[in-house]
């Protein structure tokens, strides 16, 4: 009879594919201490699929992020109607804040907190978008808080846009094709 969990069957699903690394230092070893070989932080890094990421080029998206919803907050500011949904755009800056930094570092966590920020901006630009524009052609705006609006939903748009650009790059780090692959770990003496 085959046992399911034979050795032979764990070598058929997990596979060490370079996906991502863990270097663990051993400092402790060089210091003499004994019973404590391993750290209790270590730190993950991305490999391949990390370069891939960086190919979508999260720094200058991120900075594109944060510059939209700074000119939206401001713009929001100049028309007393609009601040239900300009002044919520702080999730814009804050998403470019942290695409910025996940395109910096090369940190599982900080990706995937950009990436679940990028989603909830994407929804968030979506429902702006359709407010601004439902409000530039309901109420009688004069011409200059019509351009404001105008350039405003431009903004929206945009914002809407790179959300989604960085939506499709964050995921080719974050979502992987299978879960059962197992990170490369480097042990790493300290000298």
């Amino acid at each position: 009879m085959h046992d399911p969990g034979s050795p032979a069957d764990m070598a058929n699903t997990f596979k060490s594919d370079d996906h991502m690394v863990i270097t663990i230092p051993l400092s402790s070893i060089n210091k003499g201490q004994e019973g404590k070989l391993l750290p209790e932080n270590f730190h993950c890094v991305f490999k391949d699929v990390y370069k891939v990421f960086l190919k979508g080029n999260p720094k200058a998206l991120g900075t594109a992020q944060l510059i939209a919803g700074l000119l939206i907050i401001s713009l929001g500011l100049l028309v007393p109607d609009t601040y239900a949904y300009t002044l919520p755009s702080v999730l814009f800056i804050i998403s470019g804040l942290l695409s910025y930094a996940a395109g910096h570092s090369p940190n599982m966590s900080l990706t995937k907190l950009s990436f679940s920020l990028n989603i909830i901006s994407l929804f968030w630009a979506t429902a702006a978008l359709v407010i601004c524009l439902y409000k530039l052609t309901s109420p009688p705006w004069s011409e200059t808080e019509n351009g404001i609006q105008g350039t405003t939903a431009v903004l929206i748009a945009l914002e809407l846009v790179v959300a989604l650009i960085l939506i499709y790059w964050e995921s080719k780090a974050v979502c992987r094709d299978h879960y059962n692959i197992l990170p490369v770990i480097n042990l790493k003496h300290e000298a």
